[in-house]
């Protein structure tokens, strides 16, 4: 029988953070780094709870080999081969802390997971992702390679409900990804109708995680710092994001100029794009749920994630969190119609000067020198 589910759900859009009386100083005070140890590797891991997406324009080599200077996690994609990889290792021992070797549930994946995990054993994260967490395939795979890689961290996903969050957690998964079709360049919702809104998805996941000593990662949605700030208040370990990490000069895809301006390739992994790129062709059996576009070039990654990882002090100074293990005990929604003022919403910002190019004085560096 058909039911309604009549109880509102949540998207980040929909909320703001309460702020709440804090004994903090300064944004400094604040302790971005978490550790953790995982309920079936027993690995402990120090670092910022943030991770790339493994989409071929995201997890890159190049991404990881900037973001792991802070301790920021690269799942990532899996189209590199084994050569690949051994190439990179050599060359990036420092990242391989930093890193997952992603698959989905073929056999060629779980082969290279095997020959990169073997031949690079420095590499302790597997991201088994597909688009539907939900089938009984993608659990007998997560068995699979729970037994072959018992002291491996096995992040799994994606899934939005907490019944298939304990599924997955049971079944050997350290971390499950949660999200389904909240990406920026997903479209699963559009062409499926499926889906589930992502703030009140990590509400209901992170609490049957917890209950059995699991981890969850929100994936998808961000379109901003404060975003990150309400995924973890909500009770997500990590954090994952694919179309904030886009476009810069580690990214993947070429780039080009159109009309005057530099522009790089972004799609999801579920797109025409994507699909004819590295299978040849959109089977006659499915449809694409995912767009390609085109995003500004935004120069080297590292400004990015100093922005996020500000915007995250700066949340928890608000509600008085020290550190960002904190924020969830300290935060509060409350819901709103309008989160941002829009007047000039249409005019282009121009204020966006990185801080390493400007003085004590607040002038740019290069104003100053002409002066």
């Amino acid at each position: 029988m058909v039911r309604v589910e009549t109880e509102v759900r949540l998207d980040f859009k929909d909320v703001l953070i309460r702020p709440k009386r804090s004994t903090l100083k300064s944004r400094s005070e604040v302790s971005v780094e978490r550790t953790f140890v995982f309920k079936h590797s027993k690995q402990e891991w120090t670092g910022v709870p943030i991770m790339v997406a493994n989409m071929d324009t995201t997890g890159t080599f190049e991404m990881a080999t900037e973001l792991c200077k802070q301790k920021v996690i690269t799942c990532v994609h899996k189209h590199y081969t084994v050569e690949d990889w051994l190439k990179f290792a050599k060359e990036n021992r420092e990242a391989l802390p930093y890193v997952t070797v992603s698959a989905g549930t073929s056999e060629a994946d779980l082969e290279v997971v095997k020959n990169v995990t073997e031949q690079v054993p420095e590499v302790k994260m597997i991201c088994l992702d597909v688009a539907n967490g939900y089938s009984e395939n993608f659990v007998a795979t997560v068995r699979k390679v729970r037994e072959a890689h018992p002291n491996h961290t096995i992040i799994a996903g994606n899934v939005v409900t907490g019944e298939m969050v304990e599924e997955l957690i049971l079944s050997g998964a350290d971390i499950v990804k949660v999200g389904i079709g909240p990406g920026s360049v997903c479209t699963t919702r559009k062409q499926t109708g499926v889906g589930f809104p992502q703030l009140s998805a990590v509400l209901e996941c992170s609490d049957s995680a917890h209950g059995l000593g699991g981890c969850v990662v929100s994936d998808g949605g961000c379109a901003c710092p404060g975003d990150f700030a309400k995924a973890l208040g909500a009770g997500a370990d990590f954090v994952m994001s694919g179309g904030m990490f886009a476009g810069h000069d580690e990214s993947g895809g070429e780039l080009i100029e159109v009309d005057g301006k530099k522009v790089k390739e972004f799609y999801g992994m579920s797109s025409t794009t994507a699909m004819e790129r590295h299978a040849g062709k959109v089977n006659n059996y499915r449809a694409s749920e995912g767009k390609s576009i085109q995003v500004p070039y935004r120069g080297p990654v590292k400004a990015t994630v100093l922005e996020i990882l500000g915007g995250l002090r700066s949340a928890c100074t608000y509600v008085g969190a020290k550190s960002l293990k904190e924020i969830s005990k300290r935060t509060t929604f409350i819901r709103c119609t309008q989160q941002l003022n829009p007047v000039f919403n249409q005019q282009k910002e121009t204020s966006k000067i990185p801080r390493s190019y400007l003085e004590d004085n607040g002038e740019p560096a290069a104003k100053k020198a002409k002066q």
